[in-house]
């Protein structure tokens, strides 16, 4: 009978150590958000992204044309998720404003828009390429940084200034004396209220003329009823 070559003592009794287990790596943070100034009408996003020691790494706001408030929200998740994988990020937490899309990606929601389903298979398409992925709703109070990023992207379509209007208002008084002629001028003219008839239906208030304002425009309607006339 041959006889089996020595082994090392011990060798094999007890087998290969466990190697220790790679701690995992912290999880960025995405705030998003996406606002639309008519639904439909002009529309952005805006995305904060944290990494895992809480420090802001990115700021991403666009334009994004003339679409609804949901479809600007996909659009910001689409966004932070490619940020995210073009940077190498293995695990992300998404937080956002729209019970809708969180919903919809929990898979608690259906996805009955036209308009959402190829944002929403593409949305889930890349969430499944990471080790860790998930979604959360949070209050608009604690998504004021992604609200403000959207609103500033609209604000600089438009050729406003962002932050314009607070400056103005904490300007200091100014201490020169106005010639008398200067005080007495005419205000500029504006135009005056037009009044347009409207008739209230299953929650909706419906104009009765045609108008024509731009996208964005707000307008304020007091409202005066009227006896039903009888039948």
């Amino acid at each position: 009978m041959p006889r089996r070559p020595p082994t090392p003592r011990g060798k094999g009794l007890f087998g290969e150590a466990p190697s220790e287990p790679k701690p995992a790596a912290a999880a960025y943070r995405a705030n998003i958000d996406g606002a639309s100034r008519g639904n439909p009408g002009p529309a952005a996003y805006g995305v904060a992204i944290r990494d895992g020691r809480g420090e802001i790494v990115a700021k991403l706001k666009k334009y994004i044309g003339r679409l609804t408030n949901n479809v600007a929200e996909y659009y910001g998740l689409i966004a932070a998720l490619d940020y995210a994988e073009s940077h190498s990020v293995r695990a992300i937490r998404v937080e956002s404003d729209s019970e809708l899309l969180v919903k919809q990606m929990r898979g608690q929601y259906k996805v009955k828009s036209e308009d959402l389903r190829p944002l929403f298979e593409r949305a889930q398409k890349m969430s499944k390429a990471f080790d860790s992925f998930r979604i959360e709703h949070v209050y608009r109070e604690q998504n004021r940084e992604a609200d403000a990023l959207a609103n500033e992207a609209l604000d600089e379509t438009e050729g406003k200034t962002p932050g314009a209007t607070a400056t103005k208002k904490t300007e200091a008084p100014s201490t020169k004396t106005e010639p008398a002629s200067s005080k007495s001028a005419p205000p500029s003219s504006q135009p005056e209220p037009r009044k347009i008839q409207a008739r209230f239906r299953g929650g909706v208030l419906y104009l009765l003329e045609d108008v024509e304002l731009p996208d964005g425009m707000v307008v304020d309607v007091s409202i005066h009823l009227r006896p039903k006339p009888p039948a």
